[in-house]
């Protein structure tokens, strides 16, 4: 399964969503998935943000070598499943062809349709991007449970 990642920049949300989700398939042994990310209006090979990078090696995960990308076409195409952070990255992953792989990280993770989305914490303090990388890992460690559980019964 080929997991995909999207928020705006891909330097916040989505940037510390791929290390997340990484280490929770590891801790799984799901070992076909693969993760990766992208933003919707990303800059190209633009790094982290420091409040990602800080946060992250906090609980463990290094994002020094992460880049962002411009989520494409090609991306969308490449990917099973595209989980994002609001509404409006949506819009833009079904514009791409993600029709019927694309959720709201929220609503897949509670199989719900609220529309909750992840706050951006650009330009926030230390404890905003805390509180959003633990609202992450909370719905990326459920996504999991959803994922596990979706497989135990398709192989009953």
């Amino acid at each position: 399964m080929r997991l995909l990642f999207v928020c705006t920049g891909n330097t916040c949300r989505s940037a510390m969503a791929e290390p997340i989700a990484r280490r929770l398939a590891a801790a799984r042994a799901l070992e076909d998935v693969t993760v990766s990310s992208a933003g919707t209006s990303a800059w190209d090979g633009a790094p982290a943000s420091d409040g990602a990078l800080l946060v992250a090696m906090e609980q463990g995960l290094d994002l020094n070598g992460h880049r962002a990308r411009v989520l494409s076409k090609e991306i969308v195409a490449e990917s099973d499943l595209i989980l994002v952070m609001s509404g409006h990255h949506r819009d833009r992953a079904l514009a791409l062809g993600g029709e019927g792989r694309t959720h709201l990280l929220t609503d897949y993770a509670s199989r719900s349709t609220l529309g909750n989305p992840v706050l951006d914490p650009f330009g926030g303090d230390l404890d905003t991007y805390r509180s959003t990388f633990a609202e992450m890992e909370r719905e990326i460690t459920r996504v999991f449970d959803r994922i596990v559980t979706e497989r135990g019964a398709k192989g009953a």
